[in-house]
């Protein structure tokens, strides 16, 4: 009692031993706010919110509940994870010892050989219990199941990133088919005015009050806004069977909700802190978590280095009578302690170190970029956010200026105050104006989308 006692003492202390460094977060040099964002210590965040409270259109939201559910790469990346769990679970086993149990009965009838070997039957039982257990006196299966936990766990960010870039993608396809229904509504609008001016041109021309050549460029702008309506419809179709394509469907038309002027744009986005991106960017964490692996990596290879002690036993019982199978002279019982130590392998042990090493500071360097990255997105995001809401003003201004001279324009050219290439310049340049109205209204939903993304939302269940 008192040997196995020494025994178990001794397993659990080097069983406590672990070669290999501990992870420990890299440390980041973060500023104290976001370049293009107001000074604040507020920890509000945009890209804390659930991604239905950010895109309030309840189209939009069916859609990117769709997609989450329907979309390819959202199974793929769950079936990553499934992956991954069964491979920690095959390393994690690793760890413990192996049992196994087997039983048996053998019987046998052997015929008279002659009087000295008559004729006999054989009946035997076996039962047998065995244990093989590979003892991690130096935390190698340890340092394998931390590195394959932190797999798991990066397998985990890599899908909640592919859920985050699945909704930023779904939203800023739907701005856009909803900025090309726009422009539609644009065309038709001015092909319908155009036509009229037509029709009063030619009036005008058969009274004499109006040349062949006004005519001929009333033609021209009517044909202009006329070619444009089949490109933008060419355009919506492709753009619906883009947004099919995310959700998982096949090609087909898809609903719509409010007009693009009524998507919600907030006049100010708080950003949050710097330092909350390292918990909530699902990229900033997926390279952590690498990282951690690759820590836990260089202790399963610093542990080869040293002895291989596994323990293996038998024990069970075997009689040649089954009456007494279980009688205590039938027990049978073996234990072996076996030491394993390399000596040499042409240097193959210490390239592994230096290998798992150089792949660790890749991982630093690795993670560090990322930070950097994220820093840089939600700057850009902010600035163009702001710097679009600003154009978008100075565009809806141009745009009423230049309908006032359209109009005034026609005005003036049905009383004789002006000719008609001022009435042509005047209808392209509002149509220009519409057109960048659209396209400003469109550029701050995808900044916002933008900005959300790069904050770290859309991933939050």
């Amino acid at each position: 009692m008192k040997k196995w006692a020494l025994l178990s003492l001794l397993v659990l202390f080097f069983s406590s031993c672990m070669v290999g460094p501990n992870y420990h977060r890299p440390p980041v040099s973060l500023p104290a706010v976001y370049r293009g964002a107001a000074p604040s210590t507020a920890p509000a965040s945009l890209g804390a919110e659930k991604w239905w409270q950010v895109f309030q259109d309840p189209v939009l939201v069916k859609l990117i509940h769709t997609a989450l559910v329907q979309n390819d790469d959202v199974r793929i990346a769950a079936t990553r994870v499934l992956e991954a769990q069964a491979e920690f679970g095959l390393t994690r086993a690793n760890e413990f010892p192996f049992v196994d149990f087997g039983a048996g009965l053998f019987s046998e009838q052997n015929p008279k050989i002659s009087k000295v070997f008559p004729a006999y039957q054989v009946n035997a039982g076996k039962l047998n219990l065995s244990v093989i257990w590979d003892l991690d006196f130096w935390g190698k299966y340890r340092r394998e199941t931390e590195a394959a936990r932190a797999q798991l766990l990066s397998t985990e960010w890599g899908q909640r990133a592919v859920e985050s870039s699945v909704v930023a993608s779904v939203a800023a396809a739907y701005f856009q088919l909803r900025a090309l229904d726009s422009d539609l509504s644009v065309a038709r609008r001015t092909l319908a005015s155009r036509q009229r001016s037509l029709r009063l041109i030619q009036v005008l021309a058969r009274h004499g009050s109006a040349s062949a050549l006004d005519v001929s460029q009333a033609e021209q702008l009517v044909d202009t806004a006329a070619e444009q309506i089949p490109d933008l419809e060419r355009q919506i179709a492709q753009q619906e069977n883009l947004l099919s394509l995310l959700l998982g469907q096949n090609p087909g038309p898809i609903p719509r909700g409010r007009p693009l002027i009524e998507q919600p744009q907030p006049a100010v986005v708080p950003a949050g802190l710097p330092s909350q991106l390292l918990e909530r960017r699902p990229d900033i964490a997926e390279a952590e978590a690498n990282l951690m692996a690759a820590t836990a990596q260089i202790g399963v290879v610093k542990a080869a280095l040293f002895p291989d002690i596994s323990l293996t036993g038998t024990g069970g019982t075997e009689s040649y009578a089954l009456n007494r199978l279980l009688i205590r002279p039938s027990r049978t019982w073996n234990v072996a302690l076996n030491l394993t130590q390399p000596i040499f392998q042409a240097g193959a042990l210490h390239a592994g170190v230096r290998l798992a090493q150089a792949q660790w500071r890749q991982m630093v360097f690795a993670y560090h970029q990322a930070i950097l990255t994220a820093l840089e997105q939600v700057s850009d995001s902010l600035v163009a956010y702001r710097q679009d809401r600003q154009y978008l003003r100075q565009q809806l201004r141009l745009t009423r200026a230049a309908r006032r001279s359209d109009r005034l324009s026609l005005i003036l050219y049905r009383h004789g105050g002006a000719s008609y290439l001022q009435v042509l310049t005047s209808e392209t340049n509002y149509l220009a104006a519409q057109f960048n109205l659209v396209q400003a209204e469109l550029n701050t939903r995808l900044a916002l989308v933008q900005l959300y993304q790069a904050l770290g939302g859309g991933w939050q269940p």
